[in-house]
């Protein structure tokens, strides 16, 4: 480059510096760090950029943001390293990041250079004196966790202290520096110590404490999953143990999720690792070795992290490879009949979350092509097992159908429709074998999903299924054979007129369910079908009448619902929401339903029990038999089992539940306030708005602390914030309001927690609204949130009509308002003295308002109004006080501080003689005799 273009960049370099500089002393740093950005794009000059980037390293260092002020510095320093100036910001920056040896080193050269600088002096000392206190804790750190492994693998240490050191072992793994104590001092070689003892409890804590040291640390995960095999680690988790395979599972998510997540950092073996866990798994789930608990944990692992959480995402390779390396071991696992011999162990979950996964799998397929290749592979599978000179191999081929239409119908109801499925189906119904039988219904059952199907079982099926009803004597497949008719009985949904049997089977039908459902001496599973029966039977409202009504049957399904099988959940949650009548329905507009009757359509007719008289009746009923405390339950199931339809339909029944204020203590009492917060935080967009909507219910009425115990109060206010959305329907918005009106008088931590979830401007937004209603809840809303600090500076602020609205709120005719305003106006004005002078600047009608709310018949809205004339005399304008007095504000503090004591209108009374006693004490107005 020639001298002339050299100079006149370096001119542009300076002026871009210049303007940096000023920015940056009147403290607009972001528009300072535009500056020197481009500064240092056109610079040419070593030292000249040396200066820039000592200059941006300030900048970086007000916007917290060290590990740029870090880096800045070091280039100033690496053209000039005397550069005392970035050698202290360098200095600063690694301090906040934690790096205090290296700042030591870089103020100890500032030291050298000025010895007599008392500010390096002091950071000298002061940083010294921090590391010698952190090598003091490190130190203590390394004893205390050399004692605790010392304790757990003393196999003569009593249980207490080694439970004692186990937990404390946990804990230490979940901080940042207590894992990577653990980690530089041997602690994985001595974990692994503790699970080869094979006891639960050494297991268990070694397991937690792996999964505490792999959360959030790719390096560290990476390096633990090599220390361990993946081998090993999938061993634990076969292990026939409950608890030792969902801990384990838990600390294959954390690898995962440390591997996958927000460290981008890349040490070059990740993808090869997370795909050598994958393969791992896949190995499980067709493993005679395995567990049913190990089994199932697989499966979840594969379930929450294969398919992707989003659409938008466009890799899924996982997914691909997933079904090219192991659909057909999933398969295998639909397949399994536990009443044959030799089969793989599994627990009651197993199947369902198999079936789960497939149609997870299947969901995330993205065009025609690979949608063929997963229907391919399931009929070669299919094939490859239907041997007529083998029924055993035959009723694994029909059950594995029985899988794939509880998970991708679609691709079962597909299969089942090939010639000669179905007549094997019904030759196997007539099998001598109880087996074969029960597996046959089954998959009957299942075949008849969708109503366009059922059409064709009603047909072909129905006669097959009274047979084996009446001639069978074997309880498990009477039963069984009953829900298939109770399926299809319910094919027309809860239209009364599209019923399939005559008048009153299905009553019967549901008489017999629930007579099975009452009988403790039916085995579970058995009793399971029970409920699956009324799941469908319960679309007629006689039925849904005759089962609320049938105390005995809800205790025992609610019963059945707490067990270890979680297959019932998706059964119950429809037998729920049936009851309750919760279910979406389309509104029926009078002119439509003529123009359909007269073109000779079908019109959906309406039971007369699902008027809503009856369906109050049967939500009582269900309170009373202890729905709450079973739902409560339901909702810590396994998220592969409890998917988001189950979720949103257990959303929908809450949002039942509480509907009526006075049940809602009810909820609370049985831990339905806690069991929500999940609800609202997962699933559908439309289970989470239910939830939220019925948390919203609650939070409105309740105690908070009662409520939502402990820490989870503060995990309720986002939902409540997100149905302020305008999306939301008007009722949504107005009880979220007022939830948060509650949350916000409670405490301080509450109202800072709604104004960092942005709940402010909608909040604002809904103080202008023309609804009489919504508006009154924003402005009781704010008026409980404007004694936190952060809300006063949004009033402080110029350039906005929040004051003004406020003060002109104060001037409606609707008293519940203006005791809102007025009291959000009081407390503004005496938290914020500012704002009594802005207040008259907002509006020329500030005076006429005031005066109207110190005459106000209502005492609460008086006593506010002289409540803040009381504060604008307390003001820092001088001239505010006399503009008061002179007014005709003197003349109505007279008169309500001269009139008597009245335990009614006491409040303004004692305001009114306040305001008067302050305007004698600046000397504004002469005393007065008060009343005798």
């Amino acid at each position: 480059m020639s001298v002339i273009g050299m100079r006149i960049h370096n001119i542009a370099t300076d002026q871009l510096k210049e303007e940096g500089n000023k920015h940056f002393q009147a403290g607009e740093i972001d528009q300072a760090i535009e500056c020197y950005t481009k500064a240092i794009k056109v610079g040419q000059d070593k030292k000249q950029l040396a200066v820039i980037y000592r200059n941006r390293s300030a900048c970086y260092l007000k916007k917290e943001n060290y590990v740029n002020a870090a880096s800045d510095a070091s280039k100033a320093i690496d053209v000039d390293a005397a550069d005392i100036k970035a050698l202290f910001r360098r200095c600063q920056a690694l301090e906040k990041l934690g790096k205090l040896d290296m700042a030591f080193k870089d103020v100890q050269r500032c030291a050298t250079i000025e010895p007599k600088n008392k500010i390096f002096l002091e950071t000298l000392r002061r940083l010294g004196g921090e590391i010698q206190a952190k090598l003091k804790t490190t130190f203590s750190t390394d004893s205390r966790v050399q004692n605790m492994f010392d304790i757990l693998l003393d196999e003569e240490m009593e249980k207490d202290k080694k439970e004692k050191a186990a937990n404390n072992l946990i804990v230490l793994s979940r901080e940042d520096a207590g894992a990577e104590r653990i980690f530089q001092n041997n602690g994985v070689h001595l974990l692994l110590n503790m699970i080869e003892t094979g006891k639960t409890e050494m297991v268990l804590a070694a397991v937690r404490t792996l999964s505490g040291m792999c959360t959030g640390h790719k390096a560290r995960a990476m390096a633990i999953v090599n220390m361990l095999g993946v081998d090993k680690m999938c061993s634990i988790m076969a292990v026939d143990n409950e608890e030792i395979a969902l801990a384990t599972c838990n600390l294959f998510q954390c690898i995962n999720d440390s591997l996958t997540g927000g460290d981008k950092r890349d040490y070059g073996k990740e993808a090869s690792l997370v795909l050598a866990i994958l393969l791992s798994l896949l190995e499980m789930v067709a493993n005679k070795k395995v567990s049913g608990y190990g089994r199932d944990q697989a499966l979840n692992l594969l379930s929450k992290n294969v398919p992707r959480k989003s659409k938008k995402e466009k890799d899924h390779s996982r997914t691909l490879f997933t079904i090219d390396h192991g659909l057909k071991k999933i398969l295998k696992i639909c397949g399994q009949v536990p009443e044959l011999p030799d089969q793989l162990p599994m627990t009651e979950n197993t199947q369902l979350i198999a079936s789960i996964l497939l149609n997870k799998l299947y969901d995330d397929l993205q065009c025609d092509p690979e949608r063929d290749n997963f229907r391919d592979i399931c009929d070669q599978y299919i094939k490859s097992k239907i041997d007529p000179n083998n029924m055993d191999k035959t009723l694994h081929a029909i059950n594995t159908i029985s899988g794939l239409l509880q998970g991708p119908f679609d691709v079962g109801n597909a299969l089942i429709g090939h010639q000669g499925i179905m007549e094997m189906m019904v030759a196997l119904c007539s099998s001598e074998r109880e087996v074969d039988q029960m597996v046959t219904v089954e998959a009957l059952i299942h075949s008849s999903t969708k109503m366009s199907r059922a059409s064709f079982i009603i047909t072909n099926g129905v006669s097959l299924l009274k047979d084996i009803y009446k001639k069978t004597k074997n309880e498990r497949i009477k039963i069984r054979a009953l829900v298939g008719l109770c399926k299809l009985g319910s094919a027309g949904g809860d239209d009364y007129s599209l019923r399939q049997f005559a008048e009153g089977s299905t009553e019967k039908l549901a008489k017999q369910c629930r007579k099975w459902l009452c009988n403790p001496q039916i085995d579970t599973k058995t009793r399971k079908w029970a409920i699956e029966g009324l799941a469908y039977l319960t679309n007629d409202a006689d039925v849904k009448d005759d089962f609320v009504e049938d105390e005995m049957a809800l205790k025992a399904m609610f019963e059945l619902a707490k067990s270890n099988d979680k297959t019932i959940l998706y059964a119950v949650a429809c037998i729920l929401v049936n009851c309750t009548n919760c279910y979406d329905k389309k509104e029926m507009i009078p002119e439509l339903v003529e123009l359909a009757k007269f073109s000779k359509q079908h019109v959906p007719e309406q039971h007369p029990k699902d008027k809503k008289d009856f369906i109050e009746r049967r939500v009582k009923r269900l309170l009373k038999a202890g729905i709450t405390s079973a739902l409560a339950v339901m909702v810590k199931a396994d998220n592969s089992i409890l998917t988001d339809q189950t979720k949103e339909m257990l959303a929908r029944v809450f949002l039942a539940l509480a509907d009526d204020p006075k049940d809602r203590g009810t909820i609370v009492a049985q831990g339905g306030g806690k069991a929500l917060i999940p609800l609202a935080l997962e699933g559908t967009d439309a289970g989470k708005t239910k939830a939220s909507h019925a948390l919203a219910k609650i939070a409105a009425i309740s105690n908070p602390e009662i409520a939502f115990p402990g820490e989870r109060v503060y995990e309720v206010v986002r939902p409540l914030v997100k149905l302020l959305s305008t999306d939301r329907d008007g009722i949504q918005n107005f009880e979220a309001l007022k939830s948060l009106t509650n949350f916000a008088g409670f405490s301080e931590k509450l109202r800072v927690k709604i104004v960092k979830e942005q709940a402010l401007p909608d909040i604002e937004n809904y103080m202008f609204e023309e609804h009489d209603e919504i508006r009154q809840a924003a402005t009781e809303c704010m008026c409980n949130l404007v004694s936190s600090k952060e809300v006063q500076e949004r009033y402080l602020q110029d350039g906005n009509d929040k004051l003004k609205l406020l003060v002109l709120l104060c001037g409606e005719d609707d008293h519940k308002l203006q005791i809102a305003a007025a009291g959000a106006l009081a407390m503004l004005t005496a938290a914020q003295k500012k704002l009594c002078t802005k207040m008259t600047k907002v509006t020329t009608q500030w005076m006429e308002i005031l005066q109207r709310l110190c005459l106000h018949e209502n005492p609460k809205v008086q006593h506010r109004g002289l409540v803040i004339v009381l504060n604008m005399l307390n003001c820092d304008d001088d001239e505010l006080p006399k503009k008061l007095i002179e007014s005709e504000i003197l003349e109505i503090l007279t008169v309500i501080g001269k009139a008597q004591d009245n335990p009614k209108r006491q409040e303004p009374i004692d305001a009114a003689r306040a305001c008067l006693v302050k305007a004698m004490e600046m000397g504004l107005i002469k005393p007065f005799n008060s009343p005798s």
